[in-house]
């Protein structure tokens, strides 16, 4: 299999071009750098920039499949959501999306799927209520800017499969939502924040990887939701970290902190997401780190 991906170079983008390498594959990956972490004969690295259209879009003529990350960081580093933030926000995901599905039409041949990234955010902040594929999307700012990052990717559907996952907070040991969440935490001083009650759910970096290959193998179009079946309370998931390294976990960051701090960007840390993969499970997907303790444990070990 040939995979051409965006978003390669970054946290999810690098573990999952490894696992790809690591079954067999070979990867093209574009990069306003062209910088390359892997240093392997089966990755190849195009320089780029995957918001505009460029001879960039040629090399994915060929590609049996478009894996597409692309997207600045929504919260980290923690910016407030200015009218230009928003705009680098919205444009950093649809405008490569555009690209890849205009580069996909003038391939030859045409890869056969794309698997999209969304967030869970697409759900907006719904309390306790348990959120499945067929639930409606919020109407806040991280739920529209979902739904228009999801219409992007299905322009594509004419000419190709389109999957689209819609991701929980990911778990890993080199980046992601521990990278700001471990140093505080190390130091004792970490714990819940907001009033703790809000669901948070997650999914580990290799249950995310496992989704994307599922996705890749097997014939499923449509949203497909990346989280664990077990979310937890941000009470729960302070209570879990704290414990898995030993630390106290009792400092709470109050909502007006963070309000005063973020700004509108706090409703990504404040939000309450039930989200459950029921399509994955239907599918017959086993989550290799269906419970918190264990997802931590394995990240934190590393």
């Amino acid at each position: 299999m040939k995979v051409f991906l965006t978003g390669g170079t970054g946290f999810i983008g690098r573990h999952i071009v490894r696992a790809l390498v690591e079954r067999g594959a070979e990867c093209v990956v574009v990069s306003r750098s062209a910088r390359d972490p892997w240093a392997d004969a089966r990755v190849r690295v195009v320089r780029g920039d995957p918001a505009r259209s460029g001879p960039w879009q040629a090399a994915i003529a060929g590609a049996d499949a478009v894996v597409n990350l692309a997207g600045a960081e929504i919260v980290d580093p923690p910016h407030r959501w200015t009218q230009s933030r928003k705009q680098l926000l919205r444009t950093s995901r649809t405008e490569p999306t555009f690209c890849v599905v205009e580069g996909m039409r003038a391939a030859s041949p045409r890869p056969g799927v794309l698997v999209s990234m969304s967030a869970m955010g697409y759900y907006g902040s719904r309390g306790d209520a348990e959120l499945d594929e067929t639930a409606p999307p919020g109407d806040d700012f991280l739920a529209g800017l979902c739904v228009e990052w999801e219409q992007a990717a299905r322009t594509a559907q004419d000419i190709a499969r389109v999957a689209i996952l819609r991701a929980g907070m990911v778990l890993g040991p080199d980046g992601g939502v521990l990278e700001r969440l471990l140093p505080p935490f190390r130091l004792g001083v970490g714990g819940p924040w907001g009033s703790g009650k809000q669901w948070w759910s997650w999914i580990h970096i290799a249950d995310l990887i496992g989704l994307v290959l599922l996705l890749l193998d097997r014939d499923i179009a449509g949203a497909v939701n990346a989280t664990t079946p077990h979310p937890v309370r941000v009470n729960e998931f302070a209570r879990v970290l704290g414990a898995t390294l030993g630390r106290p976990a009792f400092t709470r960051l109050p909502e007006i902190a963070l309000r005063v701090a973020l700004g509108e960007a706090a409703d990504a840390l404040l939000a309450s997401l039930r989200v459950l993969p029921h399509r994955a499970r239907d599918a017959g997907y086993t989550f290799r780190f269906p419970e918190l303790a264990a997802a931590l444990a394995d990240v934190v070990a590393r």
